[in-house]
């Protein structure tokens, strides 16, 4: 475990600060930079932000970590979220967004997003996509991406991409695995101030039962920004 923690009255910038800085490592490395985008409310503020920054976008390839089964121009979609805070605003080239096509049948549309990744990881060389930075979010019962306790995802260790059925929700989710979020260089976690600290506690004590805690356990690098209220 490699873990950071930044408690921030100044979440949106931070957040925005930290990502820069790791697209500028990725950068000067490699020429190019790889980010995982999470969905929910609490990224909104730190994309808006972000769509500020002079990046240059046509260098980055931007995938999602997990993705609801709605066509894009639903009001649930993470990628319909990220579009309009981040993608048109920023002006970020259509050629450097891996968009999951959570309108057609979900086992299709998680073969069909691993099999882009694992056709990138190839041609670089790699033996599993290694994201430079993967963006996730904390839900109320310890899920990040699409990663629900008590959910057969959880169990995969050799598929990048799964579609994982979420009882609680009586809905499919296409979502990252395990594995592909491990083999990340980095992994943040973006955590309004709102959540309960009684939950972060259990993810940094190693409960199990929360698949944010297993994350946290076993990624490479793990930097948690936590908002507290102003």
């Amino acid at each position: 475990m490699n873990r950071e923690i930044v408690r921030t009255r100044t979440f949106a910038k931070d957040a925005t600060n930290f990502i820069v800085e790791k697209t500028a490592v990725a950068l000067a490395e490699r020429d190019e930079f790889r980010i995982a985008l999470s969905g929910g409310n609490t990224p909104r503020a730190v994309y808006h932000e972000l769509a500020k920054r002079k990046l240059p976008w046509a260098k980055a390839l931007i995938s999602f970590g997990d993705e609801r089964c709605v066509p894009p121009q639903a009001a649930e979609s993470n990628f319909k979220m990220a579009n309009e805070t981040l993608l048109k605003p920023a002006g970020v080239p259509a050629s450097s967004v891996l968009r999951m096509r959570g309108e057609i049948v979900p086992a299709v549309a998680a073969s069909e997003y691993e099999g882009q990744l694992d056709t990138l990881a190839t041609k670089a060389g790699e033996s599993i996509y290694q994201h430079d930075l993967i963006l996730l979010g904390l839900g109320d019962d310890g899920h990040t991406a699409s990663l629900f306790p008590g959910t057969a995802a959880l169990e995969e260790m050799s598929r990048r991409i799964v579609a994982n059925y979420v009882p609680k929700f009586e809905s499919w989710r296409l979502t990252f695995t395990f594995p592909l979020i491990f083999a990340a260089r980095a992994v943040c976690f973006l955590v309004g101030a709102n959540k309960d600290a009684k939950l972060i506690e259990r993810i940094f004590s190693g409960d199990e039962s929360l698949p944010a805690a297993r994350v946290d356990k076993n990624a490479r690098a793990v930097t948690w920004i936590l908002a507290e209220p102003t």
